[in-house]
């Protein structure tokens, strides 16, 4: 699709600066928009932002755009380069862009129920149980989220959790020609802060919870709620018309009042418009519960997937979908098969004990998984953790204070240190595991290999017990001084395993994975998500 620059200037509230006037460029027409400079095709808007270091408007000139969109300090830059294309000011562009991509791919949004989730933990989960749910119940649907993009089941290849607005604007496009009718995307705190979801029209909004996290871009707690009531205050621009919140925790009830039209969702004993009745779980970890919408009569509920925590997701899901006017019937036998990939993913390779990999990285969700596993097992917990390095420095000792007070074994060991020295990281950890006082932990130990915590804590296990590597869930590389390396704790704690029952030892059968130096070397290619972890 195209528009002329002076619609796109009516839209973003630009001033049109050009060689012999605005009047003379009005019609030129622009395809695109990108602000990531090599990746414009000729007749693309180029978005020029402010950098950390530098201004993106120094990279017009090696760009094929036939436009530039950018802030008057960009302006000034292009005006001293000599700039002759036409230029768009405007006072701030990621307060535009939104607007201005989805006014360039024709408001794909519009053309199919977009159903957003944010919160702390569980997004993916919930994404996930959506997405089964409304598969079953006869809908095409799109996915965005930290394990990618799919669309009717089949992935596509992105980048960050939510992505940047020009590119999900162009998914957005390619989703409505490909006949999608219903999208659930996981909408993160950054995207909502940087503004990346202007121009999505939103049918529902659900909210999980909120806990400690991303205090390293969030000054404070507050802050973080404030970015994430952006998707239910009907005063924001990014908000959604309806919305599902799950008032198990303070903030969820304090989310729930900012949006005139919620149905709650109360998994512990609270009032709510949407009710669990007994949980009933089996010896595997899947769950029989009732849910209770309103004045409905009850439906029983079977999920494949462990925890209290994930009774709260699946009622979420399932609010969610009767928001937006689904066959609950049909929604609900769907989740009867889902899978997350990397969230309380067991391992089995024949052994006498349990053993799973899940994305928990940060104090909260650790508690609540830990808990999860000591309720399926009657022997001892181990966990494998880490921090991430370059993001919130609070987090790490209650990182390690919550493993020492639900497992018996804490392995202290590297996530992804990032750029940072990775043995301050692991001491933050340590440090906190070692300060609980009365905690469950009889052993903490530090290895900063990876592969050697997941292969000391499997040796550790006895029968009955469980070892829980517990960070990285999904994530395919571990990103050590600005090479991310291939290693997938699903794939070790296999390999494990493996040698456990064989008797060689588990690096023997992965020699490639890094170790605490971060000395392998590979391709920086794997899938990390940057923006949320």
């Amino acid at each position: 699709m195209a528009e002329t620059l002076t619609r796109i200037a009516e839209t973003a509230g630009a001033v049109i600066h050009a060689p012999g006037g605005a009047e003379v460029c009005g019609d030129v027409e622009v395809s695109g928009v990108d602000l990531v400079s090599d990746r414009l095709n000729e007749g693309d808007l180029f978005a020029a932002l402010p950098g950390t270091h530098t201004h993106g408007a120094v990279f017009a000139a090696e760009t094929p755009a036939a436009a530039i969109l950018t802030d008057a300090a960009g302006a000034g830059i292009l005006r001293e380069a000599g700039e002759t294309r036409p230029v768009l000011e405007v006072a701030d562009v990621r307060a535009v862009l939104g607007d201005v991509a989805a006014e360039l791919y024709g408001h794909p949004s519009r053309g199919f129920t977009v159903i957003g989730v944010t919160g702390t933990s569980g997004k993916t989960t919930v994404s996930y149980l959506v997405e089964a749910g409304l598969m079953a119940a006869g809908a095409k649907v799109g996915l965005i989220g930290t394990t990618g993009t799919r669309i009717d089941g089949r992935k596509i290849p992105t980048s960050l959790t939510t992505p940047e607005a020009p590119t999900l604007q162009a998914l957005f496009r390619r989703m409505a020609d490909e006949g999608v009718t219903h999208l659930v995307m996981e909408v993160s705190s950054h995207a909502l802060a940087l503004r990346r979801v202007l121009g999505v029209d939103f049918d529902v909004a659900g909210f999980t919870n909120l806990s400690q996290d991303h205090l390293d871009f969030h000054p404070t707690m507050e802050d973080y709620f404030q970015a994430k009531a952006l998707l239910f205050d009907p005063a924001s621009p990014m908000s959604a018309h309806r919305a599902v919140v799950c008032v198990d925790d303070d903030w969820g009830a304090r989310m729930a009042g900012l949006c005139p039209d919620t149905l709650t969702v109360a998994t512990h004993g609270q009032a709510g418009d949407v009710t669990v009745g007994e949980v009933t779980a089996a010896a595997d970890g899947s769950q029989d519960f009732e849910l209770t919408i309103s004045d409905a009569a009850p439906r029983g509920v079977h999920l494949p997937l462990p925890g209290a925590f994930n009774v709260a997701n699946a009622s979420l899901a399932i609010a969610l979908a009767e928001r937006c006017g689904v066959d609950l019937d049909r929604f609900i036998a769907g989740l009867g098969g889902v899978s997350v990939p990397g969230r309380m993913q067991r391992v089995d390779r024949g052994q006498d004990f349990i053993a799973v990999v899940d994305y928990a990285h940060k104090p909260g969700a650790l508690a609540e998984v830990l808990d999860t596993l000591d309720h399926q097992v009657d022997g001892r917990v181990a966990v494998v953790l880490g921090a991430g390095g370059e993001r919130d420095h609070s987090k790490r000792p209650l990182m390690g204070a919550e493993a020492a007070k639900g497992a018996d074994l804490v392995v202290v060991t590297d996530d992804n240190p990032r750029d940072e020295d990775p043995a301050p990281i692991r001491a933050a950890v340590v440090e906190g595991a070692r300060g609980v006082t009365g905690g469950r932990a009889t052993e903490i130990r530090e290895i900063g290999s990876r592969r050697e915590a997941i292969r000391a804590a499997v040796a550790w296990a006895r029968p009955g017990d469980a070892v829980i590597v517990a960070g990285k869930g999904h994530e395919t590389g571990q990103l050590v001084r600005g090479v991310t390396h291939p290693f997938d704790d699903r794939e070790e704690l296999a390999a494990a395993l493996e040698a456990r029952a064989d008797g060689t030892r588990a690096d023997e059968t992965r020699a490639d994975a890094p170790d605490a130096a971060g000395s392998a070397d590979a391709p920086d290619a794997a899938d990390v998500k940057e923006n949320d972890r």
